[in-house]
């Protein structure tokens, strides 16, 4: 019986392989360790052959940070359109639900676009900023929905610097056309959900309730009382 011949390895499934690996490195030796070298041998091929992927360590890091940004903003958005478009309280609620679940979920990732910088690793904005801003589109999207709708509460909300303005005219680019106040206000939000989620990822938060949500839920309940109209 003649054997079985190999499946040969497209370049997208070895490109996927690479990836797979540093993820699985990252969460076993953390983010500052990772090695195309190290990788290579865990895959059993040459170092050359990831170099046709990935030129250095950097190229793989920009990889690895659009990846999660991307998977991340998917499961955002996925989280909204699970809640009818009229129900804003709803979709506000579901999207901060999902934040912590994604990120408990995939720590590795997470601390990887939100986390400590990686010593010597200068990320490259203009490749990054899409997915980025993406990410946070459905925050954002929502807030907007509250604003036109009459229903944001803001009042006296700090205005942004003037030096900062192009930058927020660069995320509507892509993260979609939105007025600044909301954007100015999701960012707080995202700020908000943010630390504690950072936080309870690094055991620095003592767990309430019986899984440990109960003081994310509370935050989200204040922050649903402090932006949103009765």
């Amino acid at each position: 019986m003649s054997p079985r011949p190999r499946r040969r390895t497209t370049t997208s499934d070895l490109r996927e392989r690479i990836i797979a690996a540093a993820w699985e490195q990252i969460a076993f030796e953390g983010a500052p360790a990772l090695s195309l070298r190290a990788i290579a041998r865990a895959l059993c091929i040459s170092a050359p052959s990831i170099y046709n992927y990935f030129p250095d360590r950097d190229a793989l890091v920009t990889a690895l940070i659009i990846e999660a940004y991307y998977t991340f903003g998917t499961h955002q958005l996925e989280a909204r359109d699970a809640v009818p478009a009229d129900d804003l309280r709803g979709r506000m609620k579901s999207i901060g639900l999902a934040y912590r679940t994604w990120a408990l979920a995939f720590p590795q990732r997470y601390q990887l676009i939100f986390g400590t910088p990686i010593p010597g690793y200068a990320a490259p904005i203009e490749q990054i900023f899409p997915t980025a801003a993406r990410s946070l589109s459905a925050l954002v999207s929502v807030v907007e929905a509250l604003r036109q709708a009459g229903k944001l509460k803001a009042d006296n909300f700090p205005q942004i610097r003037e030096d900062f303005k192009v930058g927020f005219e660069q995320w509507k680019t892509y993260g979609g056309q939105v007025d600044s106040l909301s954007l100015s206000v999701a960012m707080l939000i995202w700020a908000r959900v943010h630390g504690l989620v950072s936080l309870e990822i690094a055991g620095n938060i003592p767990p309430c309730g019986p899984d440990g949500s109960a003081l994310y839920r509370f935050e989200l309940e204040s922050v649903e009382q402090q932006f949103i109209q009765p």
